[in-house]
């Protein structure tokens, strides 16, 4: 077990944000966090990473645990001109050969030498996740880091996120609104809304009840579309990321 959450609080002045949250990540696990605007996800994100304030509870981390953290977004300053090697090694302290070889595992050699503010949305989050992975963390924390993208992408980042996961032996934790493409990309689900409402392996969260209260009555439908997309890009090279 790489996180162990156990009755975790979290409040801000008089409103509680988080409530008696138990969760857990084991070592190889993709784990996607989904809720609505204002459920805590974000939050919960920061609490594990140590920003946010813990009103009461637990969160134990394994020893010496490497996390790598890719945000919803960075805003970059346009006037500035910096190469995506330069922004890497302001990042982390590594050879350039470690940055190639990031980049290579996402899919995103040739931007080495690009600047950052020509880079599109897609280009992009593959910067940050070359970065989030330099160090072969052992926990990848994602919070959306699809938002932008359009559907082919989100599906071909996720494709990358299983690969990435496989390569360096990792656990994902993710926060994601993409229910298109987020059930089939991950081992279990977890449905937060300050409390976790429901949890478990992909399809028994998208018939529960509870879920379908959260995202409306239609999830099965979104649990087929997310199918038929995976199956129908897994037989197609060419992905928009």
């Amino acid at each position: 077990m790489l996180i162990e959450v156990t009755d975790l609080n979290v409040r801000y002045g008089a409103k509680t944000v988080l409530k008696n949250l138990h969760l857990f990540l084991n070592r190889g696990e993709i784990v996607t966090i989904v809720g609505p605007n204002g459920s805590g996800k974000t939050t919960l994100f920061k609490a594990i990473i140590g920003t946010a304030p813990i009103s009461s509870g637990k969160i134990k981390l394994k020893d010496n645990l490497k996390m790598g953290y890719v945000p919803q977004q960075l805003n970059i300053d346009h006037s500035l001109p910096m190469t995506v090697g330069r922004f890497l090694l302001l990042a982390q302290q590594k050879n350039q050969k470690a940055f190639e070889k990031a980049l290579e595992i996402v899919g995103a050699k040739d931007l080495l030498n690009r600047q950052i503010y020509n880079l599109s949305g897609g280009e992009m989050q593959r910067v940050l996740l070359a970065k989030a992975i330099i160090n072969e963390p052992d926990v990848l924390l994602l919070d959306e880091a699809t938002r932008g993208l359009d559907q082919s992408g989100s599906a071909a980042f996720y494709r990358k996120i299983e690969n990435i996961r496989n390569d360096l032996d990792c656990s994902v934790l993710m926060i994601s609104h993409d229910l298109h493409v987020v059930m089939g990309a991950s081992d279990r689900v977890i449905c937060l809304n300050g409390h976790i409402c429901c949890e478990g392996a992909p399809k028994s969260v998208a018939t529960s009840p509870e879920y379908k209260a959260l995202f409306g009555s239609d999830v099965d439908g979104t649990f087929a579309l997310y199918r038929h997309s995976h199956d129908h890009n897994h037989h197609t090279e060419n992905e928009k990321l």
